[in-house]
């Protein structure tokens, strides 16, 4: 299985903290946020390559931090490449499905694939669902519980059969269809790869994940991966301020999930 993870964001809601330095590789609770996904990764055995895609501002960032990751043996037995999609401000920036489909054409041959944002601290173990996805035959996208009706209005919603089967993703929704958001977990069947190319030449927003959940969705079976646990998403100083109070408080602990 390959795993891409998207960081390509210049995070401009963030500035100044963010205008010189990508936003995954803030320290929050002592760590990097990728570090936190990298340590999840460590946990998954059937992970052959990592593929981070990176815009032309942050590549030399990403690349570092690749190269001191792998001088300290920090990533586990797979390959992590970088990759730069040439985009150098937000107003050319390609979108995550853009992002996605590089790293893709990158990977080469259509195979299992984990995708995951870059920002996202995810305050549970995803091998329990990453083995449940190698053994089943259908897409799988994680969803949490929430009940705050302002954070359902400002995210991705899922609309669910009461089988599971995602029916629709609602982005940031004024009237919320549930209480089920999706964070950008992904594990995609190989298929995803001429479908990701056929959404990509459609009209429409390509940026925010979601757009292509969506799509998917109507094109193939999707299930819902229902969760007990939460997740910090660093997408502001306010929310950045906050993650880093929480985990210095309580540190994740994978071993205890």
């Amino acid at each position: 299985m390959n795993v891409v993870i998207l960081c390509a964001g210049f995070a401009t809601r963030m500035y100044p903290l963010t205008k010189n330095f990508p936003k995954p590789l803030l320290e929050v609770g002592g760590k990097r946020v990728l570090d936190y996904f990298i340590e999840q990764i460590n946990r998954l055995p059937e992970v052959e390559t990592v593929h981070i895609v990176s815009n032309d501002k942050f590549y030399d960032h990403f690349e570092n931090w690749r190269r001191q990751n792998e001088r300290s043996g920090i990533f586990g037995n797979y390959s992590v490449t970088v990759h730069n999609n040439g985009t150098v401000d937000n107003e050319t920036r390609m979108g995550a499905a853009g992002d996605l489909f590089l790293a893709l054409e990158k990977i080469g041959t259509p195979g299992k694939v984990l995708v995951s944002g870059g920002d996202n601290i995810y305050q549970f173990s995803i091998k329990s669902m990453c083995e449940k996805f190698l053994t089943g035959t259908t897409h799988s996208i994680s969803a949490l519980f929430e009940t705050d009706i302002g954070k359902l209005q400002k995210t991705g919603v899922l609309e669910l059969a009461e089988d599971g089967r995602v029916v629709k993703l609602h982005e940031k929704p004024s009237q919320p269809p549930s209480s089920w958001i999706c964070p950008p977990l992904y594990f995609f069947q190989p298929s995803v790869w001429p479908i990701l190319e056929c959404f990509l030449t459609e009209p429409g927003n390509h940026d925010a994940p979601g757009y292509f959940i969506d799509y998917l969705c109507r094109q193939e079976t999707v299930m819902a991966l229902k969760l007990n646990g939460s997740r910090l998403d660093i997408g502001s100083i306010g929310s950045f301020q906050q993650a880093d109070m929480t985990l210095h408080q309580e540190p994740l602990d994978l071993e205890q999930m």
